[in-house]
């Protein structure tokens, strides 16, 4: 029986665009193992992802480094793997593709690497024809070991979650029967629209189409998700904690999902939820929410900061986004549903 290793150790936005290879992967090879390493912060996710046959953790936070490596490779060579695809292309993950000792270590061409040095550890490449969608590249390493790259999925399976039912709750009390996520946050601070503007949003969904904003937020975010809720003038409430099933659970729930280019955006993308995306530094074609009929409020041509963490310059491309603008792309997609 075939096995396949998948390296993609994170961040969060990241594997979700790399699942649609495993389950290329799984239609090819129905009765392959799949294995995947990932970064203990974001690893959970793959527990809802039953094309997968084992997660193996990379522990980078509760760990040193050298006990890190060395339960890192005990793991590894615990079960044998044919075929290991570096889906990152870094040198961190590319080495962490070597350590499983398998024949065959596949990775992008050097065209398509973000660290050239990463090449070294690979015994083939591959990469796709012309730029495109980062999931597009992706999958050009599926397509590389023989499987069909359409349609794309994205195989998750979501769990009931307490964090939804305090939603229900609150909604069935409130008086309203949908609702639509607001995610303020994102780990670069170039990707945040500013709280006020989303907190607007709020106020224009509840009055224009009697809508409820729930306000979503992960470690470190809790801040800027109360402030939106009190720009909201009360039209938006706070999420409870949540875990990432949580989160997959209440994006499946949600009418639409307004975010950032981050983690959640994507995730809600995967399960078929309507997105708006914003987009600044990155650009929309290569990094937005997959699907043709998700909106996206782009200012990555003015951007002059391609990339990078932090605005670098005196005009920040996301002070541009109004709340109108915003607001018609909201209508732009509801009107598709």
């Amino acid at each position: 029986m075939q096995g396949f290793l998948i390296v993609r150790l994170g961040a969060l936005g990241d594997i979700i665009q790399a699942l649609p290879v495993a389950a290329a992967l799984r239609a090819r090879y129905p009765k392959a193992r799949i294995g995947w390493v990932a970064d203990e912060r974001y690893a959970e996710l793959l527990d809802l992802v039953p094309v997968i046959d084992r997660r193996i953790v990379l522990k980078t936070n509760s760990l040193p480094l050298w006990f890190r490596i060395k339960d890192l490779r005990a793991s590894l060579l615990r079960e044998p793997y044919d075929v290991t695809i570096d889906v990152q292309g870094l040198v961190k993950s590319a080495v962490v593709a070597r350590l499983s000792k398998a024949p065959r270590v596949v990775g992008f061409d050097a065209s398509h690497l973000r660290e050239a040095a990463a090449r070294l550890c690979y015994t083939e490449t591959s990469g796709p024809v012309q730029p495109g969608h980062v999931i597009e590249k992706n999958l050009a390493l599926a397509a590389a070991l023989g499987a069909e790259t359409v349609p794309v999925r994205f195989p998750l399976e979501v769990p009931e979650s307490a964090a939804l039912e305090q939603l229900r709750a609150k909604g069935a009390i409130t008086g309203f029967a949908q609702f639509v996520v607001l995610n303020p946050g994102a780990a670069w601070p170039n990707k945040r629209w500013p709280p006020e503007r989303f907190g607007e949003v709020g106020q224009w969904l509840r009055r224009e189409l009697g809508l409820l904003s729930v306000v979503t937020w992960g470690v470190g975010e809790r801040s800027v998700a109360e402030a939106v809720v009190a720009g909201s003038g009360g039209a938006a409430q706070l999420a409870p904690v949540t875990r990432i099933a949580d989160l997959a659970a209440i994006f499946r729930e949600a009418r639409l999902v307004v975010s950032g280019d981050t983690g959640p955006a994507h995730l809600a993308a995967a399960l078929g939820t309507p997105v708006v995306g914003l987009h600044g530094p990155t650009d929309p074609l290569r990094n937005g929410p997959w699907l043709e009929n998700n909106s996206t409020v782009s200012r990555f041509a003015e951007c002059r900061c391609h990339y990078r963490r932090r605005c670098q310059v005196s005009q920040w491309c996301l002070e541009d986004i109004t709340v109108g603008a915003v607001t018609a792309a909201i209508v732009r997609r509801l009107a598709d549903l």
